[in-house]
C-alpha cells in the first residue's frame, strides 16, 4: 500500500476496497487508520478521530482554504454492504482492474467517491494551490446500517465540527435515469429519508394437518402483502419533483416529453404511461411516499399452523413538510386496521426529522455548470432519489446538500444500477473525470 496519498485516484480506491468494511460489523477503523497514516505528513491538516464504539471509527479532516468562500464540506462513508450470497465475476475485495474497470465492493458506493475526493484535494496541494474556502471532510462510518455510529452520531455529538458550512457534496444514492439514449448525471437535490415498520398480524394456531380455521396468521399476512403489492400511496407533488420532471422533459424527445409532463400535470394521478416501465417507476415513485415488504416471518415447523407472521415494511417519505404520522396513517389506509404497526428503532436509524426541500441557486448552477462544460454531450439534471444518504443528517444542521459525484459513464451504463449488487465496478475513466470535476470545484467554489 502507498505510503502517502498521489494524485491518481486508482491506487487509492483499490488500497480502500481492499480494506474490507463490511457492514455489519464494519471494522471502519482499518479504513480510517490508513487514510490517517497518509495524511500524517501534512501538518497544516486538522485531523480528528472520533468513534462513538471502538472500532465503528469516524475520519474528520480541516484542509485549509484560501478564505474567498464559506467552508465545504465533502461527506463519504467507508462501510460497505455484504456479499452474502452473490455470485461474483471476480472477487469483491480483490480490487482488480479488468479491462479499464475497477471491480470490488464499494468501487462506486462509495469508496470510489471518497477516492475522487481525497485525490482531489491531494492535487491542489500537490500544486501549490489551496481550494476556494476551508474543506471538511468527513469520513464516515454506518451509513449502510444506519447510520448510528457515523453521520447521526457526528451530527447529534459533534455539530461544532461543522460551524460556518454552507453546502455540502455527498454521494447520488445511485440516481440515475435511462431514457431516449441520453446520458445523464444527477444532481441530487433531495432525497426520501427512510421510515421502517414491522407489520404483525396473530390468530389461531393449531396443528396443520386440519383444515386451517379462519383468520390464520399467514392468510391474514397474504391479504396484507397483496394490499401492499404495486401499491401507489396518495400523490404529493413537491417543488424538487417538479423541478425535476420539468428538466427532464426538457431534455427529451416530444413523445416521451409529453409523457413526462403528463405524470407531473395529470391531477387524477393516473398511473404513468408512454414511458419504459422503469423510468415509470422510478419518476412515479417521487411523486408519493413509498413502502414496500422485504423481509416476511410466519412460522418455523412445517407441521405448525403459525400463532403469528410479520413483515418487514420499508417506507421512505418524500423531502419537505411530511410527518412520520401522516406517512403511517397512509399505511394504515391502505392495510386496515387488523395489523399491529411497529416503529423500527433498535439497531436502525429511522429518520423521525423532516428533510427541507433544497434551493436552487448559484451553488447547484455550478454544478451543472462544471458536468456541461466537461461534458458537452450529455445533460445534468436535478433529481429526487428514493434513497436516503447521510446527507439528511447534516441538512438538519443547515447544511444545503448535494448529491453530485460526477461520472461520464455511457448512455444506459449500468454501473450506477449495481450499488448492492454484485459485480459492482467503477471505469477508471469515470474515476479520473470526476476526480478532474472536483478539483475544479474545490479551487473555484463562491
Amino acid at each position: 500500500m502507498a505510503e502517502r496519498l498521489t494524485t491518481d485516484p486508482l491506487p487509492l480506491l483499490r488500497d480502500l476496497i481492499r480494506i474490507d468494511t463490511t457492514n455489519p460489523p464494519g471494522n471502519e477503523r482499518a479504513c480510517v487508520e490508513y487514510l490517517t497514516a497518509r495524511l500524517a505528513h501534512r501538518e497544516e491538516l486538522n485531523v480528528k478521530v472520533l468513534a462513538r464504539t471502538p472500532d465503528r471509527a469516524n475520519l474528520i479532516v480541516r484542509f485549509p482554504g484560501r478564505g474567498v468562500a464559506p467552508p465545504l464540506l465533502l461527506h463519504g462513508h467507508s462501510d460497505v454492504v455484504p456479499v452474502t450470497g452473490q455470485r461474483w465475476q471476480h472477487p469483491p475485495f480483490a480490487a482488480e482492474l479488468i479491462d479499464g474497470e475497477v471491480w470490488g465492493r464499494g468501487a462506486v458506493d462509495m469508496k470510489g467517491g471518497l477516492s475522487m475526493m481525497l485525490t482531489a484535494l491531494t492535487r491542489l496541494h500537490e500544486s501549490g494551490q489551496r481550494p476556494a474556502g476551508d474543506v471538511v471532510l468527513a469520513v464516515v462510518a454506518d451509513e449502510e446500517h444506519g447510520s448510528i455510529n457515523g453521520a447521526r452520531w457526528l451530527t447529534a455529538e459533534h455539530p461544532e465540527l461543522f460551524t460556518g458550512i454552507r453546502y455540502g457534496i455527498g454521494e447520488e444514492g445511485g440516481a440515475g435515469l435511462d431514457l431516449a439514449g441520453l446520458r445523464i448525471h444527477p444532481v441530487v437535490v433531495a432525497e426520501k429519508r427512510a421510515c421502517w415498520y414491522r407489520a404483525t398480524v396473530r390468530g389461531p394456531g393449531g396443528h396443520a394437518s386440519r383444515l386451517s380455521p379462519p383468520g390464520m396468521a399467514a392468510g391474514q399476512l397474504g391479504t396484507l402483502l397483496t394490499r401492499l403489492s404495486g401499491a401507489r400511496l396518495p400523490r404529493h407533488l413537491g417543488p424538487a419533483a417538479r423541478r425535476m420532471l420539468t428538466d427532464v422533459a426538457q431534455a427529451l424527445p416530444e413523445q416521451l416529453a409529453t409523457a413526462v409532463r403528463a405524470l407531473r400535470d395529470d391531477p387524477t394521478d393516473a398511473p404513468p404511461a408512454g414511458l419504459p416501465q422503469a423510468a415509470a417507476l422510478q419518476l412515479d415513485s417521487v411523486l408519493r411516499h413509498t413502502v414496500n415488504p422485504t423481509v416476511i416471518r410466519a412460522g418455523d415447523k412445517i407441521n405448525v399452523l403459525p400463532g403469528e407472521a410479520s413483515a418487514e415494511l420499508d417506507g421512505r417519505i418524500l423531502p419537505g413538510e411530511h410527518s412520520r404520522e401522516e406517512f403511517e396513517a397512509e399505511i394504515r389506509a391502505l392495510i386496515g386496521p387488523d395489523a399491529e404497526l411497529d416503529l423500527l428503532v433498535e439497531g436502525l436509524a429511522v429518520r423521525q426529522d423532516r428533510i427541507a426541500e433544497p434551493m436552487f441557486g448559484g451553488f447547484y448552477d455550478l454544478l451543472t455548470e462544471l458536468t456541461s462544460k466537461a461534458d458537452p454531450g450529455a445533460v445534468p439534471l436535478p433529481m429526487v432519489t428514493p434513497a436516503a444518504t447521510d446527507a439528511g443528517f447534516f441538512a438538519g444542521l443547515g447544511i444545503r446538500c448535494y448529491g453530485w459525484l460526477p461520472m461520464n459513464l455511457p448512455a444506459g451504463a449500468e454501473h450506477r444500477t449495481l450499488l448492492h449488487t454484485a459485480d459492482e465496478r467503477i471505469p477508471v475513466e469515470a474515476l479520473e473525470f470526476g476526480t478532474s470535476l472536483l478539483t475544479e470545484l474545490l479551487r473555484d467554489y463562491r
